[in-house]
């Protein structure tokens, strides 16, 4: 008598390959969860990146002339150095991302640099005439703080709409507005040889807009204040630690 043999890895066989493919869909699932988080991650650290050299720059050079009492260039001076230096670091670190050479990684680095230095420049010796109300505060630029054009600049980098309404003021400034001087007005020449305070406009931008320009200046280390006075406008000041 024969005896019939059955082959029962065959039968199991098909059952296995269900299983796999079930098994196939939750890692896909998982991947389309994954990759908005991948997005989300590297746009903050993009943004991060991107406002860490102004950060260093302004609020640095802020912090150096308040709490470590530099003079106003000195200050810059030192803010700028360390900002040039962070953004040598960014080109180093790409360049060795992307497999550059020395050659290459050498001009990526004083690029960068040369970048910071030129940014420096610009800001504390220009400002568009569609950035001012008038000549008249267009020649005033100058006359203000270091750190202060500064940060107006980084504003109009962003919101090239920005206009600065005010700068340097004199007392015949307040007679001609029928208003008595004020002598502790920031707007006068300070001890430094510069004007601590300028004036931005409010009027005809959205509350979001302007709450939000108020936010920036005070992170980067200015003081704020929206009154009306002559006209509604946001008060930017760089006040001397006491």
């Amino acid at each position: 008598m024969s005896i019939s043999r059955i082959d029962y890895g065959e039968l199991a066989a098909p059952s296995a390959e269900p299983e796999a493919r079930s098994g196939s869909r939750p890692k896909r699932r998982h991947s389309l969860v994954r990759f908005p988080l991948r997005v989300v991650k590297w746009a903050l650290l993009a943004v991060i990146l991107a406002v860490l050299p102004f950060l260093l720059l302004i609020r640095g050079g802020v912090f150096a002339y308040q709490q470590w009492e530099l003079q106003p260039w000195l200050a810059l001076a030192v803010s700028a150095t360390a900002t040039t230096l962070l953004l040598a670091l960014y080109a180093l670190v790409a360049s060795r991302r992307i497999g550059a050479g020395k050659g290459l990684t050498k001009l990526m680095t004083r690029a960068a640099a040369l970048l910071a230095c030129a940014y420096v420049v610009y800001s504390v010796m220009f400002v568009a005439v569609g950035n001012v109300k008038s000549d008249e505060v267009r020649a005033e630029y100058t006359a203000l703080h270091p750190l202060l054009r500064l940060g107006a600049s980084a504003l109009i980098l962003v919101d090239s709409e920005s206009v600065i309404t005010d700068a340097g003021r004199t007392p015949d400034f307040y007679r001609r507005m029928g208003l008595p001087p004020n002598e502790a007005s920031l707007h006068f020449e300070q001890e430094s040889g510069f004007v601590h305070a300028l004036d931005l406009r409010t009027i005809g931008r959205s509350d979001r807009r302007n709450r939000a320009v108020e936010i920036a200046f005070r992170v980067m280390g200015f003081h704020t204040l929206r009154h009306v006075g002559t006209a509604d406008h946001l008060h930017v000041s760089l006040r001397v630690e006491e």
